[in-house]
């Protein structure tokens, strides 16, 4: 399992993964799952996954091989007018790659071998954009009624973020904002886990502005889930207590 987020905010797009994967409790490693190209002042692509190990890197590499050599290989991301076309582009790719994989020898089963992409960037005068990108290849993108995507363990941080979002919040409101649904999410289950690593491209730009990594060691993240715990606490002891009263039949 995994924990990503992509953000749009006014001030351009937030990312963040987790980096956890795991084939059993006794089996856990590290991997990044945050990926990025760019055209210095053209353009940035980052994509984040969530899934089979073995498809998401498949996917990458691919995409990764295609941007290296753009006039030998094609399609490219690097080559695409629009950050829609991008999407297509790792749509079909990753469609391709699954379905490579279901039908070869051995598993066969359908869902073994999914995969979930957040695909966000900026490509020319163009405005920044963020997509998710499901199995099938098919994706829908992100709009003032749905800001940010999820993928993986969702659940336990989406409350905290639809609460709390604000599409004029500044890039560290975001940080702190999403380092919260990550803590919650967690201690909520095993399967997410640290280091996170976090992204931020700067509306305009058409560059990743801010790019950096935080372990378990990291003061600020230590305070952020020492204090959002005794807030919730704090908050849970200022409500009105539960008595029978509130029960009794009118």
């Amino acid at each position: 399992m995994t924990y990503c987020v992509g953000m749009k905010l006014k001030a351009g797009l937030v990312f963040m993964s987790d980096t956890r994967t795991n084939a059993g409790i006794d089996s856990i490693s590290v991997f990044k799952k945050m990926s990025s190209w760019s055209v210095p002042g053209e353009r940035v692509i980052t994509l984040l996954s969530s899934g089979n190990l073995a498809t998401t890197q498949a996917v990458v590499s691919i995409i990764d091989e295609r941007s290296k050599a753009v006039k030998e290989r094609a399609p490219s991301i690097l080559e695409a007018p629009s950050m829609f076309q991008v999407a297509r582009l790792v749509g079909n790719t990753l469609r391709d790659v699954i379905q490579m994989h279901a039908n070869g020898p051995g598993q066969r089963a359908d869902t073994t071998f999914n995969s979930t992409l957040i695909l966000g960037g900026q490509i020319g005068d163009g405005p920044s954009r963020l997509f998710m990108i499901y199995p099938e290849g098919n994706f829908i993108e992100a709009s003032s009624d749905t800001p940010f995507f999820q993928i993986g363990e969702a659940k336990y941080g989406k409350p905290i973020i639809v609460r709390a979002y604000n599409p004029d919040m500044s890039f560290e409101d975001a940080v702190k904002l999403l380092l919260v649904s990550f803590d919650s999410t967690i201690k909520s289950n095993l399967s997410v886990g640290l280091p996170i690593d976090v992204q931020f491209c700067g509306e305009g730009e058409r560059a990743v502005t801010h790019e950096f990594r935080i372990n378990d060691a990291n003061p600020y993240y230590r305070a952020i889930s020492s204090g959002w715990s005794n807030a919730l606490r704090t908050a849970f002891n200022a409500l009105e207590p539960f008595s029978l009263d509130h029960v009794k039949p009118g």
